[in-house]
């Protein structure tokens, strides 16, 4: 019970999914649906430990209670003087190591199974951040491809101000995308503090440890929508580090693909060019609250004093480069994460030109990719 505990607790892509089933919605009392071979292993253990402890309960206080109701004093009952029976040792200590024997010999094939990692068709690697998602897709079909998934739920949710829908802190901007029927590998890390990246349908549970690289697997049988978190306690943001996984038909798959492909090519084109003082504002407000806003909030003024202001922060006022150099490389022994390896040359541009031209930030500076580029 406390194995199976432990492991199992676009406008695009929704018309690749139009037409098929989503993910179940999780049942109140057990393990969600599994939709893999070693999710569905771990549910019938689940089981199967549940009836296993039930009759061991039922028979050890059926016993006792029988006992205590047939044996009791006022019944005439008189105590047995007696000291040892082999008999009785041998069977106390046979039984109990059958039966742990009896549950020990499927857990451990499944554990064995869930180690085996080779010979995927796709290798991803999940990067952990405070707090969201990087993926980068290093084998197979779709090689090259890299975006990262934040939560999409609406902050106006969040706050109570608008009814909270159905996927409610289940929901990302950049979903992952896999193929069904196919061995996908997860390669799993952490830039910052120790994350965990959970999909209770696919039977998977990896900690992301900085500076470490641990890895798993899914094969998902069924195409739909499936829905996870971090399960890892990494900061305040926590509960808002979701992770979801679209498993697709092959041919929507590679649609997908191609898709991103194109993205990747607009996005080269971006930061090679030079942008407008409004442009890079524009597209640095959604920079901004994607990345930035959890921390320094949408106002700017920070949650002092883990989290500074940026509203008339020198930083942020004072000279590009100094700010440049921060947002690209973070500052040790603080929160302030690194984006260097997150953002394109443009989204760290366009993010640090609104910061300098938000809330009472007046510069009307603008800082272009090209000024990015020359830092890294």
């Amino acid at each position: 019970m406390g194995f199976a505990g432990r492991i199992a607790g676009s406008s695009l892509l929704l018309g690749y999914v139009s037409g098929v089933l989503a993910q179940d919605a999780p049942s109140r009392y057990n393990l969600q649906q599994p939709v893999t071979r070693i999710a569905s292993e771990i549910y019938s253990m689940h089981t199967l430990m549940l009836i296993i402890c039930l009759v061991i309960f039922i028979a050890v206080f059926g016993v006792m209670f029988w006992s205590v109701i047939h044996h009791r004093k006022s019944r005439g009952a008189v105590a047995a003087n007696f000291h040892e029976n082999t008999a009785v040792e041998i069977a106390w200590t046979v039984i109990p190591v059958l039966i742990l024997l009896g549950m020990a010999w499927p857990a451990t094939k499944t554990v064995i199974a869930m180690k085996d990692t080779s010979n995927p068709d796709i290798t991803i690697k999940a990067t952990g951040y405070q707090w969201k998602w990087g993926y980068d897709y290093l084998q197979g079909e779709g090689e090259g491809i890299r975006f990262l998934s934040g939560s999409s739920t609406p902050r106006a949710q969040i706050s109570g101000g608008e009814q909270k829908g159905d996927t409610y802190l289940l929901e990302v901007d950049n979903p992952v995308v896999v193929p069904v029927g196919k061995k996908v590998r997860v390669l799993v890390t952490a830039a910052d503090v120790i994350h965990s990246w959970w999909m209770p349908a696919f039977g998977v549970k990896q900690d992301a440890i900085p500076g470490f690289i641990r890895d798993t697997w899914f094969t998902a049988d069924k195409e739909g929508i499936y829905r996870g978190n971090c399960a890892e306690l990494c900061g305040k943001d926590h509960g808002f580090m979701p992770i979801e996984v679209h498993v697709v038909s092959a041919e929507k798959y590679t649609e997908w693909v191609a898709s991103q492909q194109a993205q990747a090519t607009t996005a080269s084109a971006d930061d090679a060019r030079e942008w407008a003082l409004a442009e890079l504002v524009e597209r640095g407000e959604k920079v901004f609250a994607a990345n930035c806003a959890a921390c320094h909030q949408a106002d700017g003024k920070g949650l002092p004093p883990v989290f500074p202001a940026l509203d008339g922060s020198p930083v942020v006022t004072g000279d590009a480069s100094g700010q440049i150099e921060l947002v690209l490389k973070g500052k040790a022994g603080t929160a302030m994460a690194a984006f260097g390896g997150q953002l394109s040359d443009a989204e760290l541009a366009a993010v640090i030109t609104y910061t300098r031209n938000a809330w009472g930030n007046q510069s009307g500076e603008a800082v272009q990719p090209a000024d990015v580029v020359a830092a890294r």
